[in-house]
């Protein structure tokens, strides 16, 4: 897993996992996994799974045609909510985009470490999950 700056603003934590490297065959494997892994902590809520391919292709948008899949795993550990500010960095979200012969799952870098503890940890066990 690696960190980098998405835009030269945005800290992204990226592991491009090869399909030989994990059980997880499919996006809808690895959501699975995902959502159990927040299921099986209480301080994590799952809200949801959003389909970035159906809606980018719904909209007529621009798809890197080396994407074949890639949905967003929504949810929020919330933990504390000591001012309004902190909502404009929740709810955290894991990406997952199939391109083929490798799944890239990433995420944005939360302002907490436990919360970027778990979401590093849960994608380091994609493999060979």
């Amino acid at each position: 897993m690696k960190q980098t700056l998405l835009q030269e603003k945005y800290p992204v934590f990226v592991a491009e996992i090869d399909k030989g490297e994990t059980s997880c065959k499919s996006v809808d494997d690895i959501v699975a996994y995902l959502k159990d892994k927040i299921a099986g902590n209480p301080k994590v809520h799952f809200i949801g799974v959003f389909d970035h391919y159906a809606h980018t292709t719904r909209i007529q948008g621009e798809i890197n045609p080396a994407i074949k899949a890639a949905v967003d795993v929504i949810f929020c550990f919330g933990i504390a909510l000591p001012n309004p500010q902190v909502l404009a960095v929740r709810p955290r979200s894991i990406g997952v985009a199939d391109m083929g012969d490798k799944f890239v799952v990433s995420f944005m870098e939360a302002p907490m470490k436990p919360a970027n503890d778990a979401m590093e940890a849960w994608v380091k066990g994609l493999r060979n999950a």
